[in-house]
C-alpha cells in the first residue's frame, strides 16, 4: 500500500501567495486659492450690476424701425393764367423763401392795372364833384339862387369829369391800337412759320384769337371814347340846364336829398373802383411765382413758352425746415409714452443720432385712416398688435446743414417717464 499523502500545513504568513494590495488613490484635488475665489465673486457682482443697469436703462426706452421722416409738401400752382416767359429753377435745386420760380408775361395784367387806375381816378373825380355839391346845396336849399349856383358847379364838375373820362378813353385807344399792331405782327409771323411747319397750328390759332380779341378791345375802346364824347355833350347840356335853373332861381329841399344820394353813390363807386384796382394789382403780382418756404424743387412740369391756366400745378417745393418723424409704434409700447417725452432719432442714411421729443400721438391706428379699413365683424377676426402713428419733432439746431430729407428711414427711441 502506498503511503498516505501528507498534508503539510502552511504557516500563516504563507497561506496566500499574493497579499492583497491596498486600494489605489487618485491625485489630490487642486485647491482654489482665496484670490481666485475673490476674483470670481467680483466678476459675478460686476455681471449682476451690468444686468441690473441694462434693465433699468432699457426699461423706459421704446423703439421701432417702422418710422420715416415726413414734412409738409408745398404744391406750387398758378393763381392766374398766362404765357410762361421764364422758369428760373430746376429739379433738386435749393431755393430760399421768396425766390422767383416762374415768371409769366405781365403785359395783359399791366394794361388791366392801367385801366383800373383810370376808372379809379374817374370815380374819385365824380365823388369830389358830388362832395362839393352836397354842402353847397344844403346851405343854399332855402335860396333858389344858391341852389342854382350849386347846380352850375355840379354841371361844370360833370363836364370836367367827362372830359377826363374822354382823355382816359383816348389813352386806352392808343394802348389798344398798339396791342392790335403787335397782334397783327405776331399773326403774320406765325402764319409764315406755320406754313413751314416750324410751329404748331394751335399756336397760330392762339395768335389769331389774340389778334381778334385785341381788335375787339380796340373797337370797345373806341366805343367808350364815343360814349365819353357823348357824355361831354350831355354834361354841357346839363351845364346849360343848370344855368337855366340858375336863371329861374329854382330850389328846394328835394335837391339837397338828391345831391346827398348822388354823393353816396359816388363814394360807393370810388370804393368799387379801388377794389378793382387792388384786384388788378394783385393779378399783376401773381405773374411772378415765388417760393413759399426754404426747400428743394421737385416734380417740375413747366417750361418757358407754355400757356398755363389758373390753378395748374407747376412744381413742388419740399421744405428743409419743419421736418418731423412719423413713427408707427406698437400699441403695447404706448403704455407710458406721453407728449413731451425726449427721443433719440437714429438716421440710417448718416448713421448718426438726432435729438427730438414726442409732439403728439395719433387719435387712431394706421389702418383706421386707410382707404379700406378692415372689417372685423365677418367672423374671420385675428388679433394682431396694431400700430399707432406718433409724431416726433426734431429739437432746434439739429440739422443746420439741411441734410435730412423726407422719406428717410429712421429708428426713433423714446424715453418714457416711469
Amino acid at each position: 500500500m502506498s503511503e498516505p499523502t501528507r498534508i503539510t500545513e502552511l504557516e500563516p504568513e504563507s497561506r496566500n501567495d499574493v497579499s492583497p494590495s491596498p486600494e489605489r488613490e487618485g491625485p489630490p484635488a487642486p485647491r482654489t486659492s482665496p484670490r481666485t475665489r475673490r476674483l470670481i465673486l467680483a466678476g459675478g457682482l460686476v455681471a449682476l450690476a451690468v444686468v441690473i443697469g441694462l434693465y433699468f436703462y432699457y426699461r423706459n426706452r421704446v423703439t421701432t424701425d417702422d418710422a420715416q421722416i415726413d414734412g409738409d409738401l408745398y404744391a406750387i400752382s398758378a393763381r392766374v393764367g398766362g404765357h410762361v416767359i421764364a422758369v428760373d429753377v430746376e429739379n433738386n435745386q435749393f431755393v430760399k423763401k421768396g425766390q422767383v420760380l416762374v415768371r409769366l408775361d405781365p403785359t395783359d395784367y399791366q394794361v388791366a392795372v392801367e385801366r383800373a387806375e383810370a376808372d379809379f381816378e374817374n370815380a374819385v373825380a365824380h365823388a369830389e364833384a358830388f362832395h362839393v355839391t352836397v354842402p353847397i346845396t344844403s346851405v343854399t336849399s332855402s335860396s333858389g339862387i344858391s341852389a342854382a349856383q350849386a347846380g352850375v358847379q355840379q354841371a361844370q364838375a360833370a363836364v370836367a369829369a367827362a372830359q377826363k373820362e374822354y382823355l382816359a378813353a383816348q389813352a386806352l385807344i392808343h394802348q389798344r391800337q398798339a396791342d392790335v399792331v403787335k397782334a397783327q405782327s405776331d399773326l403774320r409771323r406765325y402764319a409764315a412759320l406755320v406754313k413751314r411747319g416750324e410751329i404748331s397750328r394751335q399756336r397760330y390759332d392762339h395768335a389769331l384769337a389774340t389778334e381778334q380779341a385785341d381788335a375787339a378791345a380796340l373797337a370797345a375802346a373806341q366805343a367808350s371814347a364815343l360814349a365819353a364824347r357823348q357824355k361831354i355833350a350831355e354834361a354841357h347840356a346839363g351845364l346849360s340846364l343848370a344855368e337855366a335853373n340858375l336863371r329861374n332861381s329854382m330850389s328846394g329841399p328835394e335837391r339837397v336829398s338828391v345831391s346827398r344820394a348822388q354823393a353816396d353813390a359816388a363814394r360807393a363807386a370810388v370804393k368799387m373802383a379801388k377794389a378793382n384796382l387792388d384786384q388788378a394789382q394783385l393779378n399783376l403780382s401773381y405773374t411772378t411765382i415765388r417760393a413759399p418756404v426754404d426747400g428743394i424743387v421737385g416734380e417740375k412740369s413747366i417750361e418757358p413758352g407754355e400757356n398755363i391756366q389758373a390753378g395748374q400745378a407747376l412744381m413742388a417745393v419740399v421744405p428743409v425746415n419743419g421736418l418731423y418723424v412719423t413713427a408707427n409704434f406698437k400699441e403695447t409700447q404706448l403704455r407710458y409714452m406721453r407728449p413731451g417725452d425726449p427721443a433719440t432719432i437714429h438716421v440710417d442714411a448718416y448713421d448718426r443720432d438726432y435729438k427730438g421729443h414726442v409732439l403728439n400721438i395719433a387719435g387712431a391706428t394706421g389702418d383706421r385712416f386707410s382707404l379700406l379699413p378692415p372689417e372685423n365683424a365677418t367672423g374671420n377676426y385675428v388679433k394682431v398688435v396694431q400700430r399707432i402713428p406718433v409724431k416726433i419733432i426734431f429739437d432746434p439746431g439739429q440739422d443746420p446743414h439741411h441734410l435730412l430729407r423726407e422719406g428717410m428711414s429712421v429708428e426713433p427711441t423714446v424715453i418714457t417717464k416711469r
